[in-house]
């Protein structure tokens, strides 16, 4: 089995220094089912190509059909060892990926830290895959990632075009992603196509999955059906994967509009070959990315997410390496659970973990530990309490913690009508206490800015509709320059 990945970052050859395998040498693995082998067909500073090639021996332990397949309607005797394992993508190759790209998947590297933690441009294929559901699957879970999907149904025989497709597709992806996030899509979504593992599924693969998973599976539309194959539809299993992916879910705020904003349909028409248009992103993802790029053009560097739930703009903080100090703040002390765990913190190089902070604290609170820092996020949060309480977040953020930018994001309730099952009166989620319209938005930010010392620029996040506005409302507010020069000289 074959798998190709590709990049046209310049130099290209950094692919090397990111996987760990020197471009001018064919390197080889011991696997418990054959032979990993690593390999560059081209390498130069334009395009770089590494590829994985692995060799299975059918007779070996988890060389042949997987556990659960050995008893499906089309099994035979001879399963173990006629079989098309050697040859298709499967959990196999899976496997290999995480033994020899295992530094990659954690989004390490020593030579290129800078790199490993930024997006490029990435081309993978995998010739041959089986794809149990088609290659419509293959775009519906892929897609929504970012990637474009290019699923070619492969022939039973190109010399008898009528008998059909086979079971099989030549799958291409091309995106411009963190290379390890795209090493961990496939880790977890080859086996969820291939519908099947070598090995036995045992508890610690919930594990496994989330791990893979952080970032990404928690807001994915098929996220029931990847959970449920990668478990090898291990009820019980998939049981619990799918309740900590619902605490997941709920420690990031994600609304009712994500599933509906972002990504390409799932239903029936989707095209399978090359897509015309880039995936949209969902709502949730383009809300941190306005966040991040609100951060960025305020030359912030120590950052405060508070109300940081699970974690998920917390780990796009500590990805961009010119913010050297986060700290993420929630008054749940399992949602700062659920953010470690997402985060990886124990498995992280002690000069990346020496950057992040995670500590419990109330926001209609004063803490001294929260003073001093460049900026401070406000996302999705204040919208959580009760309308009294705000005074007191207003006086703990604004007046006394007294960061140089505030960034706060809030749902636009006026949009929710564009949503189906959502009208007047209803909230995106059960926990909201309130939803501003844009102008009691707007009213809050000015009299908030006024009071506190800051200038304030209001916009918005996600498609805007003409009559309702954008589904997310954003503000930044600074402080005037006469205020930061003031506390700079008194730190």
């Amino acid at each position: 089995m074959l798998l190709t990945l590709t990049t046209t970052h310049r130099p290209a050859t950094d692919l090397g220094h990111l996987l760990v395998k020197h471009p001018d040498r064919v390197q080889s693995f011991d696997l418990p089912a054959g032979t990993a082998h690593v390999l560059y067909p081209e390498a130069d500073e334009a395009r770089c190509t590494a590829a994985l090639l692995v060799e299975v021996d059918p007779l070996k332990p988890g060389g042949g059909r997987g556990r659960r397949q050995a008893t499906t309607p089309d099994s035979f005797t001879l399963g173990q060892y006629v079989n098309d394992r050697p040859y298709a993508a499967s959990s196999l190759l899976s496997s290999a990926l995480a033994k020899v790209f295992r530094s990659a998947l954690r989004g390490e590297s020593r030579d290129r830290p800078e790199l490993a933690a930024a997006a490029i441009p990435l081309e993978v294929r995998v010739p041959v895959l089986r794809c149990r559901g088609g290659a419509e699957l293959a775009v519906r879970v892929f897609a929504p990632l970012g990637w474009t999907v290019t699923a070619v149904p492969i022939p039973l025989d190109e010399a008898y075009p009528e008998w059909g497709d086979s079971r099989y597709v030549d799958l291409t992806l091309t995106g411009t992603l963190r290379l390890a996030d795209a090493l961990n899509h496939l880790y977890v979504l080859l086996p969820v196509l291939d519908d099947a593992k070598h090995y036995w599924v045992a508890p610690d693969e919930v594990d496994k999955l989330l791990r893979a998973g952080a970032g990404w599976l928690a807001d994915h539309p098929e996220r029931a059906l990847i959970t449920r194959r990668y478990l090898a539809h291990r009820r019980a299993l998939a049981g619990e994967a799918m309740a900590r992916l619902a605490e997941l879910r709920l420690a990031d705020e994600p609304p009712a509009d994500d599933s509906i904003e972002g990504g390409p349909s799932t239903g029936d028409g989707v095209e399978c070959g090359p897509s015309t248009e880039a995936p949209r992103a969902s709502l949730a993802v383009r809300r941190r990315e306005a966040v991040l790029a609100a951060l960025r053009d305020s030359g912030a560097s120590r950052v405060l997410d508070l109300g940081c739930g699970g974690g998920a703009l917390l780990t796009a903080l500590v990805a961009d390496r010119r913010f050297t100090e986060v700290v993420g703040t929630d008054v749940s002390s399992q949602a700062l659970a659920l953010a470690a765990r997402r985060l990886r913190l124990d498995r992280l190089p002690e000069r990346q973990r020496d950057r992040i902070r995670l500590w419990q604290s109330a926001l209609t609170y004063r803490d001294d530990r929260l003073r001093g820092y460049d900026a401070a996020v406000l996302m999705e949060v204040v919208e959580h309490l009760d309308p009294p309480r705000l005074p007191a977040l207003e006086d703990a953020v604004f007046g006394h913690a007294r960061p140089g930018t505030v960034v706060v994001t809030t749902p636009n309730v006026e949009y929710n009508v564009r949503y189906e099952g959502l009208g007047a009166g209803r909230f995106r989620h059960a926990d909201h206490r309130f939803e501003w319209n844009r102008a009691e938005f707007a009213a809050w930010v000015d009299r908030v800015a006024a009071a506190h010392g800051y200038t304030a620029t209001i916009g918005g996040i996600g498609d805007e509709d003409p009559e309702l506005g954008c589904p997310t409302q954003l503000a930044v507010l600074s402080r005037t320059d006469t205020d930061v020069r003031k506390e700079e000289t008194t730190r």
